[in-house]
This record gives structure tokens, sequence and C-alpha cells, in this order.
């Protein structure tokens, strides 16, 4: 295998394969990345974690076809500290099965391991197929995204709920997430082939790892899946993933209807005053306190370390009065997702859900559980 290929172009899909890998593995070919040269004037990269596999091409000017696999993390780290706008010539020496780098004055030498030991991840019959804008899909992510759970004890909210829904003839692709603590719903209008997909879980990971693929892409991307895998194709890069076998909970019982007290402000003034006021409360609980009275809102913290806070913003609302209490990162991880002027929240009492809504994008639900302050 020998090939020349610039910087910038390895780079970027180093950038994208090998964030897949493991810091640390047991089994050390998954360590590796999949270094494929073609005929074709590519290079494939591949990178596994056996949950996932991504597949990416960039172009090259092939001088020998080959295949070996070496260190990922090693591989990318040589290529990010190469000067920019260089050329870097590969080559597998066949006689000691190592891999050479060469880039102006700069000669690495990697160890290889052999690419008939690097897994292959089966995709299995994948029925269900359709494309979606790479912008309606973004927005699902990103809309979604911050209320995936951590908890691996809860493994089934670990990832966006994606599935088909009918609700009065408007047919949707709805995405979900939840960690208990909140709740966002995301709507897009439904490609078509996904009217009879299955309602699948789509892994943290996976969803991070696609992020990155389509953070400059445009167009469509063809989504293929099965009640066990789905995959990403779009320009020049393929995602495989495992979906997470488990049953996401009734979301739309968590979703209150009957929320009559709605409260309105501006985003850009709350969002400032709850970062600024949340400084003084405590690391664990990161507690605020919404106070309404007239036209004011008062967001207060105290800790009994730290010493106390308080700011006073405007508000419209049909409430006599009320105090709620909150997670601050949970209401402005929420908030960078309001693409509008105002929030609205919708309340019942301080210690039931609280709906919010976004006053720009009607098709966007958030769900946010009060706390005691």
């Amino acid at each position: 295998m020998k090939l020349t290929i610039e910087r910038s172009a390895l780079l970027k899909s180093l950038g994208h394969v090998q964030s897949v890998v493991e810091k640390r593995n047991t089994i050390p070919i998954l360590s590796n990345v999949r270094l494929d040269a073609s005929e074709d004037e590519k290079m494939h990269l591949t990178a596994t974690d056996m949950d996932l596999a991504v597949i990416e091409a960039a172009p090259a000017n092939v001088t020998q076809p080959g295949a070996t696999t070496t260190s990922a993390h090693m591989l990318y780290d040589i290529v990010r500290k190469l000067a920019e706008g260089s050329q870097i010539e590969i080559t597998l020496i066949e006689d000691s099965g190592k891999l050479e780098i060469r880039s102006g004055r700069s000669r690495f030498t990697l160890a290889c391991l052999p690419v008939e030991d690097f897994p292959v991840m089966a995709e299995g019959e994948l029925a269900h197929r359709f494309s979606i804008d790479t912008g309606h899909l973004r927005r699902l992510i990103d809309k979604t995204g911050f209320a995936v759970s951590t908890e691996e004890t809860r493994y089934y909210l670990n990832g966006i709920y994606v599935h088909a829904t009918d609700e009065n003839g408007e047919k949707s692709l709805r995405a979900v997430a939840t960690d208990g603590h909140r709740l966002a719903r995301v709507d897009t209008d439904l490609p078509e082939g996904a009217e009879n997909i299955p309602g699948v879980i789509i892994p943290r990971k996976t969803v991070a790892e696609l992020r990155k693929l389509i953070e400059e892409s445009d167009g469509e991307i063809m989504v293929a899946l099965s009640d066990s895998k789905i995959r990403f194709a779009l320009d020049g890069a393929i995602l495989t993933s495992k979906l997470i076998d488990g049953s996401f909970p009734d979301y739309e019982r968590v979703i209150p209807s009957s929320n009559e007290k709605i409260l309105t402000v501006d985003n850009h003034v709350f969002t400032q005053a709850v970062d600024r006021v949340s400084t003084i409360s405590t690391e664990k609980s990161r507690a605020i306190k919404m106070t309404l009275k007239g036209s004011q809102m008062t967001l207060s913290a105290n800790s009994p370390d730290a010493g106390a806070a308080s700011e006073e913003i405007e508000a419209q609302h049909n409430l006599d009065s009320i105090e709620i209490g909150f997670n601050s990162r949970y209401v402005l991880d929420m908030a960078k997702q309001i693409g509008g002027d105002t929030i609205e929240f919708r309340l019942a009492d301080s210690s039931s859900p609280t709906l919010v809504r976004d006053s720009e994008d009607e098709n966007a639900v958030y769900v946010i559980m009060p706390m005691r302050v």
C-alpha cells in the first residue's frame, strides 16, 4: 500500500472515525483504524467499538492499493501535529509490516495489526429505508440530545427514541429524550418511506458521532433500519450502529395537558439572569427559585457556604403568585434550544411538571420537573 494524501482531508476523516475508538481497549485490534487504499483514488478509514462502526472516504493519490490497521489515536495525533497544508505520504512496508508516514522532514513508523483480524459489523436485513434532510436531522438531535440520560442503570433512556406518529391526520417523525428530570419532544415532517418504521432508541454515543458527521453536510441522508440496527449514509461516510434493546417509557403520560398558568419571559434576559444567579447555588443541587409577584419575577439562589443571589426581571403571566424551584443547569440546557425571543412556561403548581414551549417552534415541547428549594 502506498499513497499520498492532503493533511486536511486525512485530518477531517480521522477526526470523525477516531472518536469511535475507546481510549482503553482489552482487545488490541479495536484500538486501531482500518486503512484501505483503493484504485478509485480514495482511502477508506474504518473504526468500530463492536456496537458502532464508521467508514469514511478521503480523496488520495493511490500509487499501490492495499490495506492495514494501525493505532487510531496515534495516527490522529501525528496528523494533527503536522504542518497545515502539507502532503502526507503513507506506505505499508511489506518486509516489516509497519506503516511509514512521511511529511516534509518528518518521518514516523507505526506498528500494524493484520487487516484480517479487524472485525466486520454485520448489518443484517435493514428492511426500512428513507431519506431525511440533513437540516431536519440536525434539528431533531440538537433539540433533544441534551435530555438524554447518562445513568447506565436505566439503559433504555441512554438514547433518543425515534418513531413515526399520526396525530389528527398530521404525520410526523418524532424524536424524544428524557432523563427523568426533563423531557424533550420534537417533530419534523415524516419522510416518504418512514411511515411504518419501528420505534427505535438510538444510543447516545451514536447520536454524538452522527452529529459530528453531519456538522458541515447538506442535502439528504439515507437511513436504513431494522429492530436492532440502523445505518446512516451520507456523502463519503457510512455510520452503522446497534440500537438499544429496550422499551422506551410512555412519555405522553409525563407531558402535562392541563397546565393553565402561563408565564412568558424574554429568552435572552431570562437565560442571562439564571446564569448569573446560579453562580451562587451549590454544586450538587444547582437549585434556583423563581418567585412571581406582580409583573416582576425574582430569580434567587442560596448556598450555606457561598451566600445568596437574586435578580429581578420582567414577566407576563396570569398567575396570582407562585414560588417554584428548578435545577439551573436543566433550565439553561433547555433555554439554549429555544429559537424564539420568548420562553413560555405553563405551570400547574410548585410540585407538578412544568411545560415549556418555544414561541417560534410549535413542534418542540419540553417538560421540566421542579425541585424543592
